[in-house]
């Protein structure tokens, strides 16, 4: 499985990790819109797949497995952004759908209702819950991909510009913003909290969320986003 040099044997290696790739692409695309295609995310994991393997060396402490995934996921960005999955109408919506929070939760001093919102954006609820599918899956991101070991370049460090200030990994280990994220999320409505528990914490699809609920999975997905929105707006200042 090893060379002499301690890298690994692509050859021999690759056909053992292409679960991983597909596992890994199939979990992405599944919070992706419907234009994202599987087997894109397939094959530019497989190229992350065989760069890790040209550059892992036994021995360095991390498992293959961990390195090789970190850097699959980074190929799957990195096709991602090359293509630009998401609509500029998509990121519109989105921006909307936050904003029209924001008003509604300084407004009414409590979480708003799908029919608050919809009726502050000028739109019907059906619309709005349109909306809602639509823009689910518009930000990606890992945190695992904000890692990188001395002298590597993964996907944020080859499209972001290096700024502490605006370091989404530095945000996370502020204390201070760490308490106001588990505060937004507490503040969330129930229903909503139980969602982004079983979607983030137990690592559920939309549809054992949407078996556990009662609910369908276009109504899980409505939920998510709609989560997703409210804490944008209440974290906006970070």
């Amino acid at each position: 499985m090893y060379t002499a040099k301690g890298t690994l044997d692509s050859q021999a290696s690759i056909e053992q990790y292409l679960p991983m790739v597909r596992r890994a692409a199939t979990r992405m695309v599944g919070r992706l819109p419907a234009n994202v295609e599987l087997d894109d995310l397939v094959q530019a994991g497989v190229m992350g797949l065989m760069e890790a393997m040209q550059r892992y060396e036994a021995g360095h402490g991390a498992q293959f497995e961990t390195f090789a995934l970190q850097r699959v996921r980074g190929a799957m960005l990195d096709e991602l952004r090359g293509t630009d999955w998401v609509p500029r109408s998509v990121r519109k919506s989105q921006r909307d759908i936050a904003e029209a929070v924001r008003v509604l939760e300084h407004r009414l001093r409590r979480a708003p209702s799908d029919s608050e919102i919809a009726k502050q954006m000028g739109v019907t609820l059906e619309d709005y819950h349109d909306m809602l599918v639509d823009v689910r899956g518009a930000q990606l991101v890992y945190t695992d991909d904000y890692e990188a070991d001395d002298n590597d370049t993964h996907y944020l460090d080859r499209h972001v510009e290096p700024d502490a200030s605006a370091d989404p990994a530095a945000k996370l280990s502020d204390r201070r913003f760490r308490e106001a994220l588990v505060a937004a999320i507490e503040d969330l409505p129930e229903r909503e909290q139980y969602v982004m528990s079983m979607y983030y914490e137990h690592d559920m699809n939309l549809k054992e969320i949407a078996a556990v609920l009662g609910v369908t999975e276009s109504r899980v997905c409505q939920l998510h986003s709609q989560s997703v929105a409210r804490l944008r707006a209440r974290l906006k200042a970070w």
